[in-house]
């Protein structure tokens, strides 16, 4: 018999909710607010569809509620208490964790392939710099490499454009200039030294207190985890020597080993918890019950979630714990696409109880939901709640209406929807 805390599926899941800042009250939707979230997700996501609105957006949205988006770029292009990096993708990230991203910039680049072409175009590297030293902050297509000769690079499927482009991303991940600003998507170059603040964190980690740190914070943001999942998690794929790390954490009581059982059934691989969300573990205990495993409505609130949130980001882990298989059409042609293009998954309590397909017309102020889906096991009472979602969406994206397709929406939540 074991002697590990044992948690069930539903437990783990409103866990990872909580700490996720999915349940439990709403944090301030002013710049403290975000930065208490980016604190507790560690890292916001940045893609630069806008069929509905951007990721970054859309994270802050399902937490904060309604909110005014000049707070984020405040704190991005003004007090620079975030800055756009490099972490389990283009991100953005807490100046305060700079530690934590110099010894990447230190690093880079990373492939032979890539050093190998800065070489070659050294005179190109000068000259860049040289523009963005003297004129920046600078847009890409600002920056001309006319009478050069550069060695061209040959993309290996995503990285084609003008090597002046290819430049200024080998010149951001390596630390020497940041984002300043954005036109648009199009971003606006400066040099780092320039725009850190001067309280900016320099502290040199070696790898090892590198590890250390950002597995404590990847660990807090997922509530419980495997070290697969840590590995996936905030500066994805980056942890060398995880397992001796995560030994010593334990170790020293830092963190805690449990077990997620399902009936009788452990899941496989060695799980773990913060020792700091003991409490939180307790209180949820106490207020949801340890052996209740049906759905609660009540641990949670009902959100659309982005593509990219971070509750998702890890594919096979929604997967395993909340029984939701959930994949990007973007790239899908249209005729095979199951869901649809940018489809949002339904939050409710602690379970994923459908999808949603929509797409916002500015210019209109018309959000259009091309098609709800609900899952097998979804709520039939749900549809208000679902509806409420979509209400909140709209009102954060400033739509004047909401137009469902009324022929692809689950027939027990029409009624609801349409109201």
């Amino acid at each position: 018999m074991t002697n590990l805390p044992i948690l069930s599926p539903p437990l783990a899941r409103r866990l990872a909710i909580a700490k996720q800042r999915l349940a439990g009250p709403l944090p301030k939707p002013d710049a403290d607010g975000m930065i208490e979230v980016v604190r507790d997700l560690g890292c916001l996501q940045l893609d630069p569809i806008g069929v509905v609105a951007r990721s970054h957006q859309l994270v802050l949205f399902s937490r904060l509620g309604a909110h005014d988006p000049t707070h984020l770029d405040q704190l991005l292009w003004q007090e620079r208490r975030v800055f756009e990096y490099w972490a389990h993708c283009a991100s953005i990230v807490l100046t305060e964790d700079y530690p934590l991203y110099s010894p990447l910039m230190r690093a880079y680049p990373w492939s032979g392939r890539t050093r190998a072409w800065v070489r070659q175009n050294e005179k190109l590297r000068r000259y860049v710099l040289q523009r963005v030293r003297r004129d920046g902050p600078l847009l890409s297509r600002h920056i001309e490499e006319d009478g050069l000769d550069p060695e061209a690079w040959v993309s290996t499927g995503w990285t084609s454009g003008r090597n002046i482009s290819r430049m200024l991303d080998f010149l951001w991940i390596g630390g020497k200039i940041m984002v300043a600003g954005r036109d648009g998507i199009q971003k606006l170059w400066d040099l780092s030294e320039r725009l850190l603040p001067a309280w900016t964190p320099r502290d040199r980690l070696s790898e090892r207190e590198l590890v250390r740190i950002a597995a404590q914070k990847a660990l807090r943001a997922l509530g419980v985890a495997t070290p697969r999942h840590i590995t996936q998690h905030f500066i994805r794929g980056r942890y060398p020597n995880l397992t001796r790390v995560l030994a010593d954490l334990e170790t020293e009581g830092t963190i805690k080993r449990v077990e997620i059982r399902d009936g009788r059934q452990a899941w496989p691989g060695a799980w773990y918890i913060h020792s700091e969300d003991l409490p939180l573990l307790d209180a949820l205990k106490t207020e949801y019950g340890i052996s209740r495993s049906t759905p609660s409505e009540a641990s949670g609130r009902t959100t659309l979630l982005s593509p990219f949130d971070n509750l998702i980001c890890d594919r096979k882990r929604t997967e395993q714990l909340f029984n939701f298989k959930y994949t990007m059409e973007i790239y899908v042609p249209k005729h095979k696409r199951q869901y649809g293009y940018y489809v949002l998954p339904i939050l409710h309590g602690d379970r994923f109880i459908g999808r949603l397909d929509p797409e916002m017309d500015r210019e209109r102020g018309v959000l259009t939901v091309n098609a709800v889906y609900a899952e097998a096991d979804a709520p039939k009472t749900a549809g208000r709640a679902v509806a409420g979602a979509v209400e909140d969406l709209a009102a954060f994206l400033g739509a004047r209406e909401i137009l469902y397709n009324t022929k692809r929406v689950p027939p027990a939540w029409k009624r609801a929807l349409l109201a």
